[in-house]
């Protein structure tokens, strides 16, 4: 019914060993049946360990699986003879600690694959959970049992309701300023040791296990400080994104939320995004838009693009080409487009995807990287390698 997505078939694989674990008498909830659910799905999809799904599904419930192990915790969180008030506290306390491990663990994942992540998500949970559990399931169950003698529709009202104020929960944390943390991307090499660093501390039992902290907190530290790109590009080449000292600003000011949304989170930036050709330094045409911007170190650079596809005279381009450090367009440039570092054009983006540039360091990155044989990236023909000149 739900269809064999990864969290589905670990939650199955998860289900079967837990019931077999505690008809056998032992102790179901280990690091052992993550593992065993871990390896399921990568004997049958192997490709699903690079994607966000199964790590960051398989990260959470290993921080779960790991915080219930701990005997500090486990002996905090076991039930006990006491008072209804101190009772319930003592669950929400536990709720609220598990859905701050969670949202620990998975920061750095969510930072490298959506350059984003939550912060309230455990204190929603304090709320959300209990509605959800004693609430919500209970109505619908109630609801499904009524509709056989077609008596059920108060209770589905009801569960409306509740749903209803689950969403409001949802929107309310959602809209407010500290719901996420935007950063820039971050690194392959960063990531890697920053999950060598979560596994360290995850899968140690003993006090070693604190020694993983050093990566990860070094980890997620350079990708906040680190300074984010002045410039984003698309991989058609249509739609440019450039950092102005009060925001970012994008060239074609009709594009969508979706290109909005990926430009802004791969720049980190939490803001709309103005027009460039409203930018005070800007002189923009129908076919032109030129626009001067400044770096960390304050050095001015001239920035020029295309906006349409009609044939420019020669005279007056070439002396724009000239004149402007970095030319972007969505076409092939003519060969007599010189400017002073890069030349961005429609055969450069085929090779390179989709680019990322901070001005001060004079640093490019690209999307495809060399050796990537995806069958879906289009490769280039032979011979007709990167230009030194342009990156």
């Amino acid at each position: 019914m739900t269809g064999a997505e990864v969290p589905t078939v670990r939650s199955c694989v998860a289900a079967l060993l837990v019931l077999g674990g505690l008809a056998m008498g032992r102790d179901a909830v280990t690091l052992r049946l993550v593992a065993t659910g871990a390896l399921v799905v990568l004997f049958l999809w192997p490709e699903a360990l690079v994607g966000p799904s199964f790590q960051m599904s398989f990260a959470a419930v290993t921080a779960l699986v790991a915080l219930a192990e701990h005997p500090r915790f486990r002996t905090f969180a076991a039930a006990r003879d006491e008072g209804a008030f101190r009772r319930i506290a003592r669950g929400l306390a536990v709720t609220l600690a598990t859905g701050i491990a969670v949202e620990l663990v998975l920061m750095p994942i969510a930072l490298f694959h959506f350059h984003k992540a939550g912060l309230l998500g455990a204190f929603a949970n304090l709320i959300a959970i209990p509605l959800t559990t004693f609430v919500v399931m209970p109505l619908e169950a109630l609801a499904l049992v009524l509709d056989v003698a077609g008596l059920g529709a108060p209770f589905w009202w009801l569960t409306q309701q509740a749903l209803n104020l689950l969403l409001l929960l949802a929107h309310g944390v959602a809209a407010s300023p500290m719901a996420t943390l935007l950063a820039p991307t971050m690194g392959m090499g960063l990531f890697g040791i920053t999950v060598v660093g979560l596994l360290w501390c995850l899968l140690w039992r003993t006090g070693w296990r604190w020694l993983g902290l050093a990566p990860v907190l070094i980890g997620v530290a350079v990708t906040f400080t680190a300074a984010p790109p002045d410039i984003l590009i698309t991989g058609d080449g249509r739609h440019v994104a450039v950092r102005t000292g009060k925001g970012m600003a994008i060239l074609r000011d009709r594009a969508g939320d979706y290109v909005r949304d990926v430009l802004s989170e791969s720049a980190g930036y939490d803001g709309e995004l103005a027009a460039i050709a409203d930018l005070p330094d800007a002189r923009c045409s129908r076919d032109l838009c030129a626009v001067g911007v400044k770096d960390g170190n304050g050095r001015s650079w001239r920035l020029l693009f295309t906006r349409s596809t009609v044939l420019i005279e020669r005279s007056d381009f070439a002396r724009d080409c000239a004149a402007a450090d970095i030319v972007v367009s969505d076409r092939g440039l003519p060969r007599w487009c010189h400017p002073r570092w890069m030349k961005i054009d429609r055969r450069l983006l085929a090779r390179t995807g989709g680019l990322s540039i901070t001005l001060a360091k004079g640093e490019v990155h690209t999307v495809h990287r060399v050796g990537d044989a995806h069958p879906w990236i289009v490769r280039p023909p032979r011979g007709s390698g990167r230009p030194k000149s342009q990156l």
